[in-house]
């Protein structure tokens, strides 16, 4: 067995761990200017299962490499690819919504949901890049477990947080 790929790894998990963070400091300064212009906040008693999941990935990730032994397989560049591809679509949601984007649900009551950038054509560009990324992050590094265990744990919470998110923008009653 080949020893595992602890600097892709180490360096991956470095990047997916400072892009996390980096998306709450701007979260939170996107919160602040909601907040100004009378947003209204839904659907507080979930986020804790969205932080505890989006948590535990690197973790999960990091120990099947090291204690399980997953090696990437050939196909490692086809799951980088679509890792890449959820990040062009993650950022394009993000630079659409502007300052109404945030990892919690926040709606002005007077303002319609958004139809421009990838929300012309998805009603959930970012939860889609979210879904792409469970499944192709692990997969580079031969994790299937992780991205079978994610996947389904990110399939429970979006049943969660879609109809939350949706009743909030007045998409659906």
């Amino acid at each position: 067995m080949s020893a595992p790929p602890l600097v892709p790894l180490a360096l991956f998990l470095a990047f997916l761990v400072m892009q996390r963070l980096a998306e709450l400091r701007l979260s939170a300064r996107h919160e602040r200017t909601l907040r100004a212009r009378g947003a209204v906040e839904h659907g507080r008693a979930h986020f804790p299962l969205l932080v505890g999941l989006h948590a535990l990935f690197p973790l999960a990730l990091a120990g099947e490499v090291t204690l399980l032994g997953a090696r990437h397989g050939a196909l490692w560049p086809l799951w980088l690819g679509l890792f890449a591809a959820a990040q062009a679509l993650r950022y394009s949601a993000i630079r659409a919504l502007g300052t109404r984007w945030s990892v919690r649900v926040w709606a002005l009551p007077a303002e319609p949901p958004l139809a421009r950038g990838p929300y012309r054509f998805l009603r959930h560009p970012n939860y889609l890049a979210v879904v792409v990324e469970f499944a192709a992050a692990p997969l580079m590094f031969g994790a299937w477990r992780t991205a079978l265990a994610f996947s389904a744990f990110n399939a429970l919470a979006l049943a969660v947080r879609i109809p939350v998110e949706e009743r909030a923008l007045g998409m659906r009653p």
